[in-house]
């Protein structure tokens, strides 16, 4: 499950620099076709460093937003939220025209289901739809494919309602992984889900036949409250598969290379594939997203690359980017695990994938400071994104600050099946955008007892207006009695 906290990287980690990206793509492989390969990369970012310099000015004064309608047209149409879901009787939901019926593992709630079908990467001028433009434009106007027409197809209209199996066992997640936790997402039923990710529609497009796509959507997720985390969220996929042919097309002896070998899995490869394929993949799509990055902040821009875990890449990597002098993590990404190739019926090709979040680019990009603003319907701020083109500068103006109101709950937790998630949802579905943030703020074991104390703060602020202390002290009453009732605590209140 891609995931990209907006956080400093790790020290240590130096910037990339042309000679480490040979170096990294081009290490253990011996002899004659090291230098074979090393020679067509040093050619090729040569080339694309050329580019990278020259690609801002090259642009036309005027970029138009396109339209998706590419050569793989299958982008459903966007649902009003107004008509999206509705739950007639307490053991059915009726989302996006389908039934669903509830049980055990049901916990979408109803704020959350009047989020489906906003579709806000698709309104016209929202900063998640510049961004979403920005990166269609991109991909379609530097990726050509042998007829002329744009190499990757894109898909913004795809259901947010998918599978158990279509979000984590097509991607070859674990029964067991943390990422599958009934506190962790938001379940129609055992069966059915609103994705937490993108990545659950790669099998399927990939069974399609397509070999190069981006896939844009709304995530869900029950995760903490802050100013960068917000239950629903936008998410980009892309993926691009090769065959021998493409991979090696520009390398002499192409026939003596193959994708395929039966070898052993190391921290480098996949026990499948062979150096060289895995190696000119990796560089392939570094250099895709390093072209994507600079194509949205600017040249000059400073890239490095974190080894991380992805349970449907290997190798995988994370990105992180230097601005304003601070090293941001922006995506993740990785060699697709031919695994999950095979089992789409794509067993000839090798590819690889990344996910990157559109509020954490728009969030760097415009220097919007609370991640709730997205949903804002203030003309104040949605106006500052209305720009005669998608690649304009746009320096977000804040709205009023409004002051917080703070205030504290404490309880004991009822036994060990009390999650925090669980508080942080009851909390939101009865607060809602008012609250602007929850901490822990304190954790307490009683001696004796031994029975655990939570004690939260929860930051009450209006984006839009101020708030009264009778208003907030009205809603704090509600979670206090709410926790008591549905969780199970014991108040100290």
């Amino acid at each position: 499950m891609w995931s990209w906290p907006v956080m400093p990287g790790p020290a240590g980690v130096s910037p990339l620099r042309s000679e480490g990206l040979i170096a990294v793509c081009c290490g253990h492989m011996p002899g004659k076709r090291l230098q074979v390969i090393r020679e067509f990369a040093m050619a090729m970012l040569w080339k694309f460093m050329r580019v990278a310099r020259y690609s801002k000015t090259a642009l036309p004064p005027k970029v138009r937003g396109i339209l998706v309608h590419s050569r793989h047209s299958s982008s459903s149409k966007s649902v009003p939220s107004d008509f999206a879901a509705s739950t007639p009787c307490s053991n059915t939901v009726e989302l996006l025209g389908k039934s669903y019926p509830q049980d055990d593992y049901s916990n979408v709630t109803e704020k959350i289901l009047s989020k489906v079908g906003k579709n806000l990467h698709n309104k016209k001028h929202h900063p998640l739809w510049l961004i979403k433009e920005q990166v269609k434009d991109h991909f379609y106007k530097q990726y050509i494919g042998r007829r002329g027409t744009p190499l990757f197809s894109v898909y913004d209209g795809l259901s947010p309602v998918v599978t158990v199996q279509q979000n984590f066992d097509s991607l070859l997640i674990p029964q067991n992984h943390a990422s599958r936790k009934k506190e962790d997402n938001y379940y129609l039923n055992r069966d059915h889900m609103l994705r937490a990710h993108t990545s659950a529609h790669q099998w399927d497009l990939i069974h399609s036949g397509l070999d190069a796509f981006l896939a844009v959507g709304d995530v869900y997720r029950r995760d903490t409250i802050d100013n960068t985390h917000y239950p629903v969220f936008h998410q980009m996929e892309g993926v691009r598969l090769f065959s021998c042919h493409e991979l090696f097309s520009n390398i002499k002896d192409v026939e003596s290379f193959q994708l395929f070998e039966q070898g052993h899995r190391t921290a480098h490869k996949q026990e499948c594939h062979t150096m060289e394929a895995v190696r000119l993949v990796e560089f392939n799509l570094k250099q895709v997203l390093t072209k994507l990055m600079t194509h949205i902040f600017g040249d000059g821009l400073q890239v490095r690359w974190v080894d991380c875990s992805f349970p449907f890449t290997h190798p995988s990597f994370e990105m992180e980017i230097n601005f304003q002098g601070e090293w941001l993590e922006v995506l993740g990404c990785g060699v697709m695990e031919q695994q999950l190739v095979n089992s789409a019926g794509a067993q000839d090709k090798i590819g690889w994938a990344f996910g990157l979040g559109l509020e954490r680019l728009a969030m760097i990009l415009y220097d919007i400071p609370d991640i709730r603003l997205f949903w804002s319907e203030d003309e104040r701020f949605l106006k500052q994104f209305i720009v005669p083109h998608i690649c304009q500068k746009i320096k977000f103006q804040p709205l009023s600050r409004y002051p917080p109101l703070i205030n504290d709950i404490s309880f004991w937790l009822p036994s060990e099946t009390y999650s925090k998630n669980d508080f942080y949802e009851l909390a939101r579905t009865i607060g809602g955008d008012l609250i602007e943030k929850v901490v822990l703020l304190d954790e307490f074991t009683h001696p004796k007892t031994k029975k655990v104390s939570h004690c939260y703060r929860i930051v009450y602020r209006h984006p839009e207006r101020t708030l009264t202390q009778n208003e907030v002290h009205r809603i704090h009453q509600a979670i206090e009695e709410s926790a008591v009732r549905e969780l199970g605590v014991e108040g100290r209140f």
